[in-house]
């Protein structure tokens, strides 16, 4: 009985003391959330309340009337979401299409297979802003590459950045492109679809498509909703395309809800509505994420589960 009280002790004693080893090792991670993260979100929630800056020296309490103001008399904010959301839609689906294809291509035995993966990947980490810079060559209207080959088969020449239906699949054609993390983390999870199953599906005699379809997509579903779930988020939060192609234009066909909101702030030295705009589009990224999170539960498969 002293035995097993004693080795109880022990092992409550080693509990304890492991917890408080991970606690001791969280707090600098806690510290930059609570102050990288929480901190600012706060500021920027109690800065809307205010009118500051553009003739306002000193934060002046206004309650809601920056809200009010934004979605009743702001003549862009209506556009900026109807942009934004049109954006996220082409860029996500491209993105996941795009890169689940070439990480499957890539999953395969083919030649310099390392190579042709470092070459899928390299647009990920190159300079945001050298890039769109790069694609505006492409995209020019007179002499860009894309135009060149359009006039060699007898299309007539599009203006792919200065017209307002072209404007948005343009600038998420660039976002797809930049995926590169998103075939990693593919390619990663492809690697981990047991072989079993494809080896039993194909004594049952089903075909690359059933296989895919049946095997490897259900596999792939909690890798696919990461990738969604990131994606969302970072292409919700576009404002590189229009700070170095369009600033907005043409019209308000690019004027995301970031780059309003860089506009009020930073540009017109409206803090407190610019304020606003943030937590009005905080809000709108929360709704998007919950709405996956909730929806995620019919579709996510894990192993073991039994449907």
């Amino acid at each position: 009985m002293r035995l097993s009280l004693g080795r109880a002790t022990f092992k409550n004693r080693a509990r304890r003391q492991e917890v408080s080893t991970a606690f001791l090792c969280l707090i600098p991670s806690i510290i930059g959330l609570i102050f990288l993260t929480y901190v600012p979100l706060i500021s920027v929630f109690s800065l809307s309340f205010f009118k500051w800056g553009n003739g306002a020296p000193i934060p002046r309490f206004v309650g809601l009337g920056n809200y009010v103001r934004l979605f009743t008399a702001d003549p862009y904010f209506i556009d900026s979401i109807r942009v934004t959301v049109s954006f996220a839609v082409f860029a996500v689906v491209g993105s996941m299409v795009y890169s689940l294809f070439v990480a499957m291509l890539l999953n395969r035995k083919i030649p310099a297979r390392g190579f042709f993966r470092a070459v899928f990947y390299l647009p990920y980490v190159l300079p945001a802003m050298a890039v769109y810079i790069g694609w505006s060559w492409l995209y020019e209207a007179n002499f860009g590459l894309f135009n060149y080959f359009l006039s060699a088969i007898g299309v007539e020449k599009l203006k792919f950045i200065a017209d307002g239906k072209l404007v948005v699949p343009s600038l998420s054609l660039i976002a797809v492109w930049l995926s590169g993390n998103l075939i990693v983390i593919f390619l990663a999870g492809l690697q981990n679809v047991p072989r079993a199953y494809h080896e039993a599906a194909l004594i049952d005699g089903a075909n690359f498509l059933q296989r895919f379809w049946n095997v490897t997509i259900p596999c792939m579903t909690p890798i696919i909703f990461y990738n969604l779930l990131m994606s969302l988020i970072t292409n919700m939060q576009v404002v590189t395309p229009a700070l170095a192609l369009t600033n907005g234009g043409p019209g308000n066909e690019s004027r995301f809800i970031t780059y309003l909101m860089y506009q009020n702030a930073f540009i017109n030295n409206r803090l407190g509505y610019g304020s606003a705009i943030s937590f009005v589009f905080f809000v709108l990224i929360a709704v998007f994420t919950v709405i996956l999170f909730v929806t995620s539960k019919n579709w996510i498969f894990y192993e073991g589960d039994a449907k």
